[in-house]
């Protein structure tokens, strides 16, 4: 029997264009500027296409060549290829318990302007907050001169990915919110909506601690405890978008009640309240006084151990049930945990290396503070609104 013969479709010319103009503007816009010579190395490309993509996009104003400062090498230095934030921006929203921040960032990370205020009272409505946002932006934008491609929203709950629908945010006491729907509608751009903790792990993976970490697990305590995971490579995202909820593992059955229904949810034990507990301060104590008194014991590694000892045991018997689940390279420590005295911090990385199977297994699993600061789940979101925008790389 003669079998028809049937040939593997080949890419025209354009596609491949715009696939190889796609690549080279991702390792700029994530590793920075680079020669022509690197661009051609890491993408495996001949240089006679790697100058044709580059003065392609340096005349359409998306890239700049610039030589480098004076070094000590002889000879002539090789001119850098610099994107151009201006040239390709997207929003980022980070809407937390108690404050909401925006940001307009450009191409290759660079945040180029920004916009904040407190929740209180009616400001923490999702109307409210829905409003509020869309008139930022819009002020922001203007002032900037600039129009965002796409947008990303940073949320503390259990969000849809698929359509921005927060299921449930309860320490901003919301349910059911069309949150991407209703922001994409006025705004007219593709609006993704995400988890704070896993546009935490994002950023961590591409700008902060993570980078080079093909499996990582990003912690984040504020008022609520969440998780951001990155295995193989990408974001562990769960059914529908539903993953991260590290916080309600019960470690401590008869414990504290949590909001989520059940009792002694490690978030009970390691979250905002019950750190200030630890410090012997009020649970409504406000946030700057709390990061007041755990950097005072930084300086006393002493009185840190005496301290926060019950609070670390705590935080190690979470970390040990997520390091033996998800077997991570690495864990990052966000938000107040960032805080912690250094001494706090080695105490339960050594427990957790001791006390964990797989830790050991793949060598000892490392646990660092996130270097990212206040900007990580900005800088998460506005990665997301990139990889989701259509007009990347076009």
């Amino acid at each position: 029997m003669i079998r028809p013969v049937t040939s593997t479709p080949v890419a025209r010319p354009d596609e491949v264009r715009r696939h190889n103009r796609t690549t080279l503007l991702r390792l700029l816009h994530v590793g920075g500027p680079c020669t022509r010579a690197v661009l051609a190395t890491e993408l495996g490309l001949n240089r006679s296409t790697i100058k044709t993509l580059v003065d392609g996009l340096a005349d359409a104003g998306v890239v700049e060549e610039r030589v480098p400062r004076p070094g000590r090498g002889a000879g002539r230095p090789s001119l850098l290829v610099l994107p151009q934030p201006q040239a390709a921006v997207v929003l980022a929203v980070d809407l937390s318990v108690e404050h909401v921040a925006i940001a307009l960032v450009g191409l290759g990370g660079q945040i180029l302007g920004r916009n904040s205020w407190n929740l209180r009272g009616r400001m923490r409505e999702a109307e409210e907050v829905i409003t509020h946002v869309i008139e930022s932006t819009a002020v922001l934008a203007g002032d900037l001169g600039v129009t965002p491609m796409a947008a990303g929203v940073s949320v503390p709950g259990v969000v849809r990915r698929a359509d921005g629908y927060v299921h449930e945010a309860p320490n901003l006491r919301w349910t059911d919110v069309a949150l991407g729907e209703r922001l994409g509608s006025v705004l007219r751009i593709p609006v993704l909506v995400g988890n704070d903790a896993e546009f935490g792990a994002v950023a961590e993976h591409i700008r902060g601690a993570a980078r080079g970490s093909s499996d990582a697990v990003y912690v984040s305590a504020d008022v609520g405890v969440g998780g951001g995971v990155i295995a193989g490579g990408s974001s562990l995202r769960g059914g529908s978008g539903y993953v991260g909820e590290i916080g309600h593992m019960v470690i401590r059955p008869g414990g504290r009640p949590c909001y989520c229904g059940s009792s002694g949810c490690w978030e009970t034990e390691v979250g905002e309240a019950a750190l200030c507990r630890a410090l012997g301060l009020p649970e409504e104590t406000p946030r700057g006084a709390i990061l007041f008194e755990l950097r005072a014991l930084g300086r006393d590694s002493v009185a840190a151990e005496e301290r926060l000892s019950e609070f670390a045991e705590w935080l190690t018997l979470g970390l040990v049930n997520v390091v033996n689940l998800l077997g991570p390279q690495l864990v990052v420590l966000g938000d107040l945990l960032t805080v912690l005295p250094d001494s706090i911090v080695r105490t339960v990385s050594a427990e957790v290396r001791r006390r964990s199977l797989v830790s050991r297994a793949v060598g000892g699993t490392r646990i660092v503070s996130s270097a990212l600061g206040a900007d990580v789940k900005l800088l998460g979101a506005a990665e997301v609104a990139f990889r989701g925008s259509r007009g990347w790389g076009s």
